[in-house]
């Protein structure tokens, strides 16, 4: 891994602690054992198309952690789909996960090389036909056709070295290689 950056960075820089950024990279490029981590989330149906999910605690650098405090999603369909409407859509959510993992890895990057920011906002689309989540065609996907991410940003670097910033993000997103790249995912029933 390198590490570029344009102005020596010698404390917090839009928010990020850059001493202890690179010093975790130092701690993981030692050890790379600690790189191995696990996340988890709780999910108890509600009623009719409506979940919550709690997220408490999770695996990394080598132990068990908990979260400052327990975070609490609900998830649900609009009235227009079946539901009443008491959370986002789960298929909302992913939206939600690429801006934040984009937008988080740009506050990194920038930071690590000497770059503040002033702004940033995205905007994401995507479309889905609900055909195939419906089962009213078996050539249609049940998932996303297309994701459009824009970003509007604004730092002290040109216009290039912002576009560079957002693209390493990009490239080291583990939402976007996961929404891009795919997963496996296994499913396990017990019943009562």
């Amino acid at each position: 891994m390198t590490q570029t950056q344009t102005k020596p960075a010698r404390g917090p820089l839009n928010g990020v602690d850059v001493p202890t950024l690179f010093a975790t990279i130092d701690a993981v490029k030692g050890q790379p054992e600690l790189a191995t981590s696990k996340f988890r989330a709780t999910n108890r149906w509600q009623q009719g198309t409506h979940s919550k999910t709690r997220i408490e605690a999770f695996y990394a650098a080598g132990a068990e952690h908990k979260h400052v405090r327990d975070f609490s999603f609900d998830a649900d369909h609009p009235e227009v789909l079946v539901g009443r409407d008491n959370g986002p859509l789960p298929v909302e959510y992913l939206l939600v996960g690429i801006a934040s993992c984009l937008t988080s890895g740009i506050g990194n990057i920038a930071a690590a090389r000497g770059v503040t920011l002033y702004e940033v906002e995205s905007t994401v689309e995507a479309d889905l036909n609900l055909l195939g989540v419906l089962g009213l065609s078996d050539t249609v996907r049940n998932g996303y056709s297309r994701i459009d991410v824009r970003f509007k940003i604004r730092g002290d670097a040109p216009a290039e070295k912002l576009r560079e910033i957002v693209e390493q993000s990009k490239n080291r997103s583990a939402v976007y290689d996961v929404l891009t790249i795919g997963v496996p995912v296994s499913i396990a029933v017990e019943t009562q």
